[in-house]
Order: C-alpha cells, then structure tokens, then sequence
C-alpha cells in the first residue's frame, strides 16, 4: 500500500468524496476483473509474467486507481457510517480485488520484481524485494550450503510480514474510523428525525414512481377503449349506415377474402353432405341457392363488422398515443424517479436474479423460439388494424430487429454490465455454460 503525505490525507479526511472514490475504485475492479475473466477464465492476473507490455501497463494502471481510490475512501470522514447496501457491495468487491493482489503480490516479490512501465510507480512498491545473490561460497561440507537459503527464506518471510502489517494497518485505521463516526451517528439527538426523513422519502419516491407507472398503463387503455366505443365507432357506423350490406370481396383484405371463401364453401358442403347422407330432406336447386344466399349476407355483414371495428381501432389507437404523450409531458418531473425506482429494484436484486431476468429476457425476445413469438405478435397487430399480415415483411422484421436487439445486449453486457456488475457477468457466464 502506497503511503500518502499527511496533507493529503489531512484534505481527504475533511474535504474528500466518498462517493466519487468508491465509484471510480470499483469501475477499476470491474476492469481489472473483466481483464481476468476475458484473458485468464476469471483467474487471478500473473502481473509478474505478463509478456504484452499494453495489457500490463492497463493493469497496473488500474490497481494504481483502485488502491488510491479505496484510501481516499477510507481516509474520508463522511464515508463512514453512512454506507448503504449498494455501495458496501461496491466496497467489498473492490478491496476483495485489491486483496487479491496485495497479498500474491507480497508473496512472490522476494523472488521476482515486477517490471515498472515508463517509471511509474506499482501498485505494489510498499513490498519489500530482496535480492537472490547469484552464487553463494560454500562452507564446510555440504550440509553447510543451506544456510543461504534459510536466510534467503528468513529475509522473503520478514518482507511478507512486513507488508502484511503495513495492508492490516491501514484497513484496522479505516475500520476503527468508521467505528467511530457510527457510535458518533448513533449518540446524534437528530439520528431518530433522520431515519424517519430518509424512510418518507422512500415511501413518497415508492407512491410517486407506482403512481406514474399506473398512468402511463391505465390511461392509454381507458383512453383507446372509451374513445372508441363512445365516440368514434358511432361516427364510423353512422358514416358507413348509408352503405349496402352485401358480400363484396372487394371490400375485404386477401386473408379476409380466403376466410370469407372457406366459410361460404363449408356451409354449402355441409348442405350437400347432409343431403346424401339422408339426414335432411331434399331440397330442390333453388332453395338450396337461396340458403347459400342468406349465408353469404350473414358473412357479409359479420365480415363489415370487422372492418368497422378496425378503421375504430386505427384512430383510437391514435387517441391512445397521443394521451400517452400528454401524460409524459405534463408528468415529466416524475420519470426521473420513475427511473430512479426502477434502478433501485433493478441494483437491488442479487446477481443470480440480474442473470435469470437477462437470460429470461434475451431467450425470450432474441432466442431461439422467438421468431413463432414475433411471428404471432405482429399477424395479431395486423388484424387489430384490418390489414393484410405480410409474411415476407414479417420474416424481414424478425431477420434484422431481433439480431440488432442481440447485438445491442451483448454490447451493454460488454461495455457497461461489466463495469456495473462484473459478478453479475461471472454468473451469467456460467449460467449460459
């Protein structure tokens, strides 16, 4: 561990960002982490064996920031006792990373130092190398050339004491720190108002973030239904009173069209059948065209229902939108902690639950058994708008939407999960494995 000028942690103490330096100490250990899962299946770094010097210098770089960071983290006098659940992850993550390192590193520098890339100085200075001379004169018999190497032994063990003492120094002052700003926390006359405060202010972003959701649900749906029944399927049917009734296939689209055909066709197959097969009287030609006739007006008329009912749908989907837009801008405060809530939830859960709503979620938009999904969603859309599914545009949309939609996940997974969460990452791994 790197030692700072009593200035420094003089102004750290009074003056420095916890938050900011537990932020940027993790986002260091989730690089560092990222480095082991992608270049040594999620083994620790071999720094002192490293070959490529670009890879060794990113290391080293951000053990240097992890370490600073979690100093000016502990030497702050505002981050103790005021930690939350979040950020204790945070912390634990980041010195178990830093830990990791600290003590390998103590444990192999006797014998190998590690290189220093453009006289920067290592994460790992504080530890003590020791310089294994190249020959050693024997003394005496044979017996007497092992006493080098007890000494060699006695010298990498006193190093490793030594810096074992100075790493547990600076955890037991950072740990006697927070212990006494929470007794201090804990003696305020003021603490009980605080945690009151703190929990209505989580109850009132709670009612806030849930009411805003309920609007943005409910009132689109009351809006599309209201609208329609009441007021633009009237004007549609009064619109289209003055229209004969009558069978026209011109009127529908191609699926309705075929739907219509096969209907017809049955029912006058089903006449047919019921003839031959003595189960009804006979029936002369005439009368069996004039029963096919009132079959093809009932399917007619049941058929201008439908698309009655489907130019409604276009223009109170409309309606809806638009109450949808006004509900966003006149409640625009709000989605910010709507946000925050929903980040809240989301950060809350555990790292197997972040792994299984990902992995549910990309299996069921982008998996394998997604294109009958999409395929049914948008032939059900079309129908509700009166129109004609296309196939070719529907195998289009699940050619490219889903793979961009994978692709896109795959880079948040890469680019900011694992800076977020790289435990999350871990698990899915081994999950998706």
């Amino acid at each position: 561990m790197t030692s700072s000028s009593p200035f420094s942690q003089i102004k750290n103490q009074f003056f420095g960002n916890p938050e900011r330096s537990l932020k940027e100490a993790y986002q260091a250990a989730s690089r560092i982490k990222s480095i082991e899962n992608h270049y040594f299946s999620g083994y620790r770094i071999p720094v002192e064996s490293i070959k490529d010097d670009r890879l060794l210098a990113e290391v080293q770089e951000n053990l240097e920031i992890l370490q600073q960071q979690l100093e000016a983290f502990n030497a702050s006098s505002s981050a103790s006792g005021k930690v939350s659940s979040n950020s204790l992850e945070k912390l634990i993550f980041a010195e178990g990373i830093l830990a990791n390192y600290t003590i390998a590193a103590s444990q192999s520098s006797a014998l190998m130092p590690i290189n220093q890339q453009g006289g920067g100085q290592s994460p790992f200075s504080s530890t003590g190398i020791v310089d294994v001379p190249s020959s050693v004169e024997p003394i005496g018999d044979g017996n007497t050339n092992k006493a080098p190497q007890r000494r060699q032994q006695k010298r990498k063990d006193n190093s490793n004491l030594d810096s074992l003492l100075t790493s547990s120094a600076g955890a037991l002052q950072g740990s006697l720190g927070k212990t006494f700003n929470k007794i201090k926390k804990d003696l305020n006359s003021d603490s009980e108002q605080e945690i009151v405060d703190e929990f209505r202010r989580s109850r009132q972003v709670t009612v806030i973030a849930l009411r805003l959701l309920a609007l943005l649900i409910i009132v689109p749906i009351l809006t599309q239904q209201i609208s329609k029944h009441l007021v633009i399927k009237p004007i549609v049917e009064q619109y289209r009173s003055g229209e004969e009734v009558v069978f026209s296939l011109d009127d529908l689209n191609s699926e309705w069209k075929e739907e219509a055909l096969l209907e017809l066709n049955g029912y006058e197959e089903t006449l047919k059948m019921e003839q031959m097969l003595k189960h009804a009287p006979p029936m002369s030609p005439e009368v069996m065209e004039e029963k096919v006739q009132e079959k093809a007006n009932e399917i007619a008329e049941v058929f201008h229902r439908k698309n009655t009912n489907a130019i409604s749908n276009v223009f109170a989907d409309g309606v809806a939108l638009i109450a949808f837009a006004l509900v966003l801008l006149f409640r625009r405060k709000d989605i910010n902690v709507l946000k925050s809530f929903i980040d809240n939830i989301i950060y809350g859960l555990s790292d197997s639950a972040k792994a299984f709503a990902i992995i549910l979620f990309t299996d069921m938009f982008v998996g394998f058994h997604s294109p009958h999904g999409w395929e049914v969603l948008l032939e059900s859309l079309a129908n509700h708008l009166g129109i004609a599914a296309n196939h070719s545009g529907i195998s289009l949309f699940i050619a490219t939407v889903p793979v961009v939609m994978d692709t896109m996940m795959k880079y948040w997974i890469f680019r900011y999960l694992s800076q977020m969460s790289a435990s999350t990452v871990a698990t899915l791994k081994e999950m998706n494995e």
